[in-house]
């Protein structure tokens, strides 16, 4: 039985290098359950990197994530080491967590329905009539219900971008991941991307969403953090984030995109 007070999410004290550049130096986050996060910051910040850490793309070099009290990428032995889990654990963990990349990723070769389709079949073994059914629902949720048997080609960017939030859901996901899902897009297809990941926030769906939106951040998060330089620099309700942010890094970074947008 899951405690009903335990995180949905919880980093602690996560580091990660490559080579030798430390982009994340002691990330520290809690997200609850039913709970909208947008993280924000300048690009290079490390908030790519701690979203890919989150479901174990990328191994973290030191500190521990956990998914509703469970580790995941590792597992403890008695004497406190960590030693890295086996594949089918890490998958397991990992089909519950469903991501929306910047790239939308479909396949070209199949329709939007296949897309939908596949991970439900293949890694969870539902039936094809199934996996179609909820396909068609989800594809329906996400305005798409005409575009079924069109192929990923036929489809504008933010209609692919539509179709990846309808496979990631096909999953039944109980986090969403969402890493700048709308900065691959042209400015007036953004709109229809972020009015389903409205929906979904108003739905209760637990999401943790990197994003340059500020708009979408301030009126949809429940709470905002700002990383810059691999840490968090502060979080907090939106309105104290954006109308009265605390820390001079964070004043700077909103005073640039609010120039940029004049």
């Amino acid at each position: 039985m899951k405690d009903p007070s335990q995180p949905m999410m919880d980093a602690q004290d996560v580091h990660k290098r490559f080579h030798n550049n430390e982009i994340l130096r002691g990330v520290s986050m809690q997200v609850r359950k039913g709970e909208v996060v947008c993280v924000i910051g300048p690009s290079g910040s490390g908030k790519t990197t701690f979203l890919r850490c989150i479901n174990h793309l990328e191994k973290i070099n030191s500190g521990r994530i956990y998914i509703e009290g469970e580790l995941i990428g590792y597992r403890e032995l008695p004497d406190g080491q960590l030693v890295e889990d086996s594949e089918r654990n890490i998958a397991r963990m990992r089909a519950e967590i469903g991501v929306v990349f910047q790239r939308f990723n479909l396949f070209p070769h199949m329709t939007a329905l296949q897309n939908v389709t596949e991970a439900p079949m293949q890694v969870k073994g539902v039936s094809r009539e199934q996996a179609e059914a909820r396909a068609h629902e989800l594809l329906a949720k996400v305005g798409l219900a005409e575009k079924a048997n069109a192929h990923p080609a036929r489809l504008s960017g933010g209609q692919q971008q539509r179709v990846a939030i309808a496979r990631a859901l096909a999953m039944d996901p109980k986090l969403m991941l969402f890493d700048e899902a709308t900065s691959a897009l042209d400015p007036e297809l953004v709109g229809e991307v972020l009015k389903v990941m409205r929906q979904l926030a108003e739905e209760g769906m637990t999401m943790i969403v990197v994003t340059h939106e500020m708009g979408f951040a301030r009126d949809v998060a429940d709470r905002v953090v700002f990383m810059d330089g691999g840490v968090i620099v502060e979080e907090g309700k939106p309105a104290d984030i954006f109308t009265n942010p605390r820390e001079d890094r964070t004043r700077g970074f909103l005073g640039k995109i609010l120039e940029s947008r004049a």
